[in-house]
């Protein structure tokens, strides 16, 4: 028996006017899914808890089966625990997000944010662009001063560690959340480290703004990533084992950092794709190939992680985000069942949104997800599609998903 999990970032939504009053999941082509579903069981999960932020974070702790009430610091350390960074006592790290503010002659504060991801900007620019910034001689000292250095990724999403700096009381927001919003309300606040990150990120726009690479990218019609945007602020964290818990192997496949990270202190494998981008253009096709490979080199569990529909749905591109849900019902989840029937292959498989991410508000949501819990050798003739109305006719589970993790697994 071979235990799979998929994870579609951000594909589940709030009925969308523009589709007549439809979700995206409702909405989109997904024959596959939906055929799994109608023998499967359809319910509905809630996996970001009250009073802690609804992202993927959260969430994806709660699908894998820790509890963030009692383990979540913050975002960045688990990202930071994906590339290696040890976070020493005292240390504290935060996502360090290329962004993108508005060409205007608008003082910083009244400046709008156009985009969290410095408008998608590719690895290798992304790695120039903070390398630059923390070698400009002002920035740099600015830098030191603040006990702050920077491990650069190949994406948007960097990592800064600050040492001997505190983070009680402060306030950092999560920028996909307000596109669009004039930054002086969103700026950090809430004690005097707040105000050392705002004065970095104040200088880091006036030098990355007149950067020769951003006015490059202005040239070619593209959003320029001419800031960056400190948040999902931690300190070290440990989780459980995922094996003393389940007693399973297993290997991650993802382009997210997070997702690593949370594989990683969980004592799972990852496995990186080349060309998985996190991005409607993500390789599919190689994630499957990663899954399947996995899966016959004997290990018991895989996930595979789709950002695409999140990204999308941040992007205000709807059309992306139906695109995104089609494609991984047919170049993910079509394949991959297919494969597993082919080869005679006996698999219980786990389908779900981490969080809802809306359509309207391009922002997250902590409300119910559907999931879709299918196994290959039953047929409950329940009937129904995979979607976020059919979820709601099936069981429900309030935050702590781990019981569905114990479910796949038939621990339950």
């Amino acid at each position: 028996m071979k235990y799979i999990l998929i994870i579609g970032d951000g594909m589940a939504d709030n009925p969308v006017p523009s589709l007549d009053n439809k979700t995206p999941l409702q909405q989109a082509d997904i024959p596959v899914m939906d055929a799994l579903a109608a023998k499967g069981e359809v319910g509905s999960v809630v996996n970001c808890p009250a009073g802690l932020p609804a992202g993927s974070d959260t969430a994806i702790l709660s699908i894998f089966g820790a509890d963030p009430n009692h383990c979540y610091t913050g975002r960045s350390p688990l990202e930071a625990a994906a590339t290696g960074i040890q976070l020493q006592p005292g240390d504290i790290s935060y996502r360090c997000n290329m962004v993108t503010y508005e060409d205007s002659d608008l003082p910083f504060e009244e400046k709008k944010i156009l985009s969290h991801s410095g408008g998608s900007i590719e690895g290798e620019q992304s790695i120039q662009l903070i390398t630059d910034l923390f070698r400009d001689p002002t920035f740099q000292q600015a830098a030191q001063k603040a006990g702050m250095v920077v491990h650069p990724a190949a994406s948007f999403r960097h990592i800064a560690v600050q040492s001997g700096a505190s983070i009680d009381g402060i306030s950092l927001i999560p920028p996909h959340d307000h596109l669009g919003e004039v930054i002086g309300p969103l700026l950090p606040s809430g004690n005097d480290n707040a105000a050392v990150l705002k004065d970095l990120m104040k200088l880091a726009h006036q030098v990355l703004d007149r950067h020769p690479l951003n006015d490059a990218r202005r040239a070619e019609g593209k959003l320029p990533a001419n800031g960056v945007w400190f948040w999902a602020e931690g300190s070290a964290v440990a989780l459980d084992s995922f094996w003393e818990k389940y007693h399973k192997t297993g290997t991650v496949i993802s382009a997210v950092p997070l997702c690593f990270g949370i594989a990683r202190l969980s004592g799972l494998e990852i496995r990186e794709v080349e060309g998985a981008t996190g991005e409607l253009d993500t390789n599919y096709e190689g994630k499957v190939e990663a899954a399947l490979d996995e899966l016959r080199r004997g290990q018991d569990f895989v996930a595979v992680h789709v950002e695409a529909p999140d990204e999308c749905t941040h992007n205000g591109d709807l059309p992306g985000k139906l695109q995104a849900i089609q494609w991984l019902d047919s170049r993910v989840v079509g394949p991959l069942t297919q494969a597993l029937a082919d080869e005679g292959t006996d698999y219980r498989l786990l389908i779900l949104s981490d969080h809802k991410t809306l359509t309207a508000t391009r922002g997250h949501d902590g409300d119910p997800v559907p999931y879709l819990l299918y196994d290959s050798r039953k047929d409950t003739g329940l009937g129904l599609p995979y979607c976020e109305a059919s979820g709601q006719q099936g069981p429900a589970y309030a935050a702590g998903a781990p019981v569905l993790m114990k479910k796949l697994f038939e621990l339950i």
